[in-house]
């Protein structure tokens, strides 16, 4: 299959570690151009390195707090001055604090927002008029709570479903564009925040870390956690040019671990 990947540029969020990571890395390899975005310059350099030794696409990183308005104009432009066009975005963001309703304050409340749904907004509303020029992919990141709520993540469970209702307005708004935007909802992928939720699970219950990542994974049909690799595939194939008329989907990667239809 051709994917059609060469030479296109993406700007992938939160990037220097987790799923973000892992779809810069596939797409790298696909001969994709990358500009690397977070908050840990570290993190950042030692992604980039890792990047360029794949000996396909440019590599850039900029850092950036994506609930900021002027860092997010500031990538994008970014973006433009350094590879002269965007094809591919992957929105993107770190998983709000855990927690019940009654234990979340406005505070809280509010920079969940900020983090979780608002970034993508003005993402997307900067990245318009380039993207229009040629038409192109974007990816929102979610969560599996999009279809089944995950108990004692009010938050998520709130505002991933907004990411939804986004991604499905904005595929026919974007559509005469020839603009794909889809929302891709990872379930239980092998990464820090999942040891973290399997930490907190832990906790209450009073077993291991390990354990409690035992009883999750019993109640995923596949009977493991995916990779961040599986994850970044699938991105990968929807912001390729062997994806042509899928738009305002939600595809769950999540082993078959959510019931709902």
């Amino acid at each position: 299959m051709e994917l059609n990947l060469q030479g296109k540029t993406a700007l992938v969020i939160a990037s220097s570690q987790g799923l973000g990571k892992a779809v810069a890395q596939q797409l790298a390899q696909e001969g994709v151009n990358i500009m690397l975005a977070s908050r840990d310059e570290g993190k950042l350099q030692q992604t980039k390195s890792e990047l360029l030794s794949l000996g396909a696409g440019k590599i850039a990183y900029q850092i950036t707090d994506i609930t900021k308005i002027n860092d997010i104009q500031s990538l994008v432009q970014s973006t433009i001055d350094t590879f002269g066009k965007i094809d591919i975005v992957i929105n993107n963001a770190g998983g709000p604090p855990a927690g019940k309703f009654e234990d979340m304050s406005d505070e809280e409340w509010q920079q969940a927002f900020e983090l979780n749904l608002l970034s993508y907004i003005r993402i997307i509303r900067e990245v318009i008029p380039h993207l229009k020029k040629e038409g192109g992919r974007i990816i929102n990141i979610a969560s599996s709570s999009i279809k089944q709520p995950i108990p004692g993540l009010i938050l998520s469970n709130t505002f991933r479903l907004g990411i939804v209702g986004l991604t499905k307005t904005l595929s026919v708004e974007l559509a005469p564009y020839n603009i794909l935007i889809n929302t891709v909802a990872p379930g239980r992928i092998e990464t820090d925040r999942t040891k973290h939720l399997d930490q907190i699970n832990a906790d209450k219950q009073g077993i291991s870390l390990e354990a409690a990542s035992d009883q999750a994974k019993r109640a995923i049909p596949l009977g493991r956690y995916g990779t961040p690799e599986e994850f970044a595939k699938v991105v990968t194939f929807l912001v390729s040019g062997a994806s042509s008329y899928i738009t305002g989907s939600s595809l769950l990667v999540d082993g078959g671990m959510v019931t709902s239809i």
